[in-house]
């Protein structure tokens, strides 16, 4: 029994460990989260297979064509008609009118089967060119929309965590300014100060406690942004550790990562693609100037059951009728009013459109790589350069504090030196997150970016991290 009793208490006790650590989210959970919850990635993957029935439907036209077509129907004439004709042969002939009356009542019924096979046609095959292409740039635009989906969730995830560390800083502000206002009022009832150090710690304190709101709205804000990518909200997500580390890009060469962008940046291949497509779209609107050539052949049947009546005679008037045709269909163009000239001009501006976009892809990538390897050397510098401000403005507060106490420092002078650390620590928070960013937006500008990336950022997320419930005052 004793024995019975302590393995259940273990299963309870791993149970609820468990399920302390199930609401704990780390950023590869949240990113798989979105994968399948954000609407943008979800519209992406719709996009990329309506592009891929792009191919079969250009192979298709290559193929022969076959087309049934049948009817059956009743049809009922009534006919009238009132002619000459000669009677006697004279001479001279008599000539009279004569009334014809005729009426037909028949049922019939027909079906054609004709098939078509293209022998030559310009743009069909330009148009299967095409779609090989159209095929390569619906998975270029997904794989960008993929990519895309790894740094929104990044920023967002690394920006709840920052403005939660803004929050708890402008926190301890608010409540250090408290004191300070309470032990300043209890000095200037005792006189030992001014009442304008009372002032001051009043106008301080009324700084801080809209800080605290201000940064309560940007928190809340942050947490929505998440929640847009992952349709979810959350109460626990997992912080990187005070002892984070922070490598230099591989290879730590600015011009290597430009010229990997230029050749994988996803927008660079699509616009690619885009310009491949426009010149397909070129040769198509050619074709309109060019023969066509197609084998075609026919089969028609038909049957009608018909009863005639002529001038009071009935009689049967039945026919069936079969015919074969075989043949070779030839079309040349000769003239369409100018149409098939703009179409070819119309496609050519196109055509110069997409290389300027490429231009403008190309540029773009470079300055995003070039500016994202410069943030995460950057960001590196200023994460430990700002780790060392922290404790410096921390011992420069204490040393303030203690000034003020002894009366060398006034309540200007520890409000300022408060000021600076708040500052200080916000910074530090934002630029150790800033610079996880730009690992994943240098990847990203260079093509690369691939859900072992953020894994690998993931692996330094080990600090659980309980996000404050932000309520706005009922007013």
């Amino acid at each position: 029994m004793r024995r019975k009793s302590l393995m259940l208490a273990c299963g309870v006790a791993l149970s609820l460990l468990g399920n302390g650590l199930a609401q704990a989210e780390n950023l590869l959970e949240v990113y798989q989260t979105a994968v399948k919850n954000d609407p943008v990635i979800r519209e992406a993957e719709a996009r990329r297979l309506a592009a891929l029935e792009a191919k079969p439907q250009a192979r298709g036209l290559l193929f022969p064509q076959l087309n049934l077509n049948g009817q059956f129907a009743y049809q009922s004439q009534n006919a009238q008609a009132v002619f000459p004709q000669a009677i006697s042969a004279g001479p001279p002939p008599v000539i009279a009118n004569v009334n014809v009356s005729q009426t037909t009542d028949s049922d019939f019924w027909q079906y054609q089967a004709q098939l078509t096979q293209t022998v030559f046609r310009w743009d069909q095959w330009q148009a299967l060119k095409k779609a090989d292409a159209q095929v390569a740039l619906a998975e270029a635009n997904y794989r960008a929309a993929e990519q895309d989906l790894m740094l929104r969730v990044s920023q967002r995830y690394f920006d709840v965590l920052a403005a939660e560390d803004s929050l708890e800083a402008s926190q301890g502000t608010l409540e250090a300014v408290t004191h300070q206002l309470e032990q300043a009022e209890k000095r200037f009832e005792v006189g030992l100060i001014a009442i304008t150090d009372v002032q001051e710690s009043r106008a301080a304190h009324d700084t801080a406690t809209a800080d605290v709101i201000a940064a309560k709205r940007i928190f809340a804000t942050a947490n929505e942004a998440l929640r847009e990518v992952t349709g979810e909200s959350y109460k626990t997500l997992i912080k990187p550790t005070e002892k984070l580390p922070f490598d230099q890009p591989q290879p730590l060469d600015e011009q290597a990562w430009v010229d990997r962008a230029l050749q994988q940046n996803l927008n660079v291949v699509a616009a690619r693609l885009g310009v491949e497509v426009a010149s397909r779209n070129v040769k198509i609107a050619e074709a309109g100037h060019m023969p066509t050539l197609d084998l075609f052949a026919n089969y028609a049947q038909s049957d009608v059951n018909a009863t005639q009546t002529n001038n009071g005679l009935i009689g049967p008037a039945d026919s069936n009728s079969r015919q074969d045709t075989i043949g070779i269909k030839v079309t040349i163009p000769v003239f369409s009013g100018g149409v098939t000239q703009s179409n070819v001009r119309q496609q050519v501006y196109l055509q110069r459109a997409e290389k300027e976009r490429l231009e403008g892809a190309m540029r773009q990538a470079e300055r995003q790589t070039r500016d994202a390897y410069l943030g995460v050397i950057a960001e590196k510098a200023r994460v430990q350069a700002l780790q060392q401000s922290v404790k410096s403005n921390q011992t420069a507060l204490e040393a303030t504090e203690a000034g003020f106490e002894v009366g060398t420092r006034t309540t200007v002078d520890v409000l300022n030196s408060r000021r600076n650390l708040l500052q200080t620590q916000r910074d530090y928070a934002r630029t150790r997150y800033d610079y996880l960013i730009n690992i994943v937006t240098l990847k990203s500008a260079a093509g690369e970016l691939l859900p072992q990336d953020l894994g690998n950022i993931n692996a330094y997320l080990t600090q659980e991290n309980t996000l404050p419930v932000v309520r706005p005052k009922q007013p």
